[in-house]
């Protein structure tokens, strides 16, 4: 079994910035509607997935805006793509894909969770996304990102590579550098180098040294970054909470839930007519006919 984990919200983003603009019967704009429709499809056929889901941020509000108020909003998307959100969700449900809106958690935490219940009950459980948030998950030796646009697969060897610690070290990597995309700004000093040196030795920001002449390693101005550590602990502690994928969405389906059988035949061809899609009806691999 192959569970495909799709970040619907990123996939709608690159939709509507990639595809061409197109308008439904009604006049609305559904361009980014009718490329991740398009690709989701193309994935199916392309894949050897058995189980999907796909996640989207139905508010970008979340509880980490509680937590910090300069994180992330919702403020200055583009209406034409915001009122594609909804369009969006309901065209993976139409080709028979389990959706989750999220409202009080995030995309992501959605995926992670997903990735924590059934991980171990796949042979592979495949997460569509870049995003570097998610590499925290590719510890486990059957999780894998994949990066679409470039058609390759991201592993834990991958993480390591990239960012210079292991998955495990990710969350605790992004409090230190700051994550511009999501609002908070890391520790002033702490960049890539110095941040991936000093965590591939002590794993955890809790588990830094306070003084830098605990620390054993050559790291250009370590004093000063353990300074800035020890003064700005709270804050750190606090990114790193942010970066940290949740664990405990209430998910409501079970594993035998997101099968996929197919796209269901009646309710996709409804949808496309009704917004104008009929170039995408004879893109299905496979039909459920009981749909």
């Amino acid at each position: 079994m192959e569970l495909h984990l799709i970040d619907g919200t990123y996939e709608l983003y690159r939709a509507y910035y990639g595809a061409p603009k197109r308008r439904a019967p009604s006049g609305q704009e559904v361009g980014g509607t009718y490329g991740i429709t398009a690709a989701t499809l193309a994935m199916l056929a392309e894949s050897e997935a058995t189980h999907v889901a796909a996640a989207f941020d139905s508010i970008i509000e979340s509880w980490r805006n509680e937590r910090y108020q300069a994180y992330k909003t919702g403020a200055g998307i583009e209406p034409d793509l915001w009122n594609q959100f909804p369009l969006a969700e309901r065209a993976l449900d139409a080709i028979g894909v389990t959706v989750w809106a999220m409202y009080e958690f995030e995309t992501d935490d959605a995926l992670a969770t997903a990735v924590a219940l059934w991980a171990d009950a796949v042979d592979r459980v495949i997460v569509h996304t870049p995003d570097k948030d998610m590499a925290q998950l590719y510890g486990h030796p059957r999780v894998v990102g994949y990066k679409r646009r470039e058609r390759v697969i991201f592993d834990a060897p991958d993480v390591v590579e990239k960012f210079g610690v292991p998955p495990e070290s990710i969350p605790d990597y992004l409090a230190l550098v700051g994550d511009s995309a999501d609002g908070y700004p890391g520790l002033a000093g702490w960049g890539a180098k110095s941040s991936s040196t000093v965590l591939a030795k002590f794993g955890h920001i809790e588990k830094i040294p306070p003084d830098h002449q605990d620390w054993g390693l050559a790291v250009r101005g370590a004093a000063k970054l353990a300074a800035t550590l020890r003064e700005n602990m709270e804050d750190a502690l606090l990114f790193k909470e942010l970066a940290t994928l949740r664990r405990d969405v209430p998910l409501e389906e079970s594993l035998a839930d997101l099968e996929w059988r197919g796209v269901p035949r009646k309710k996709f061809v409804e949808f496309c007519d009704e917004f104008g899609f009929t170039q995408l009806l004879d893109r299905p691999h496979r039909w459920d006919e009981g749909g």
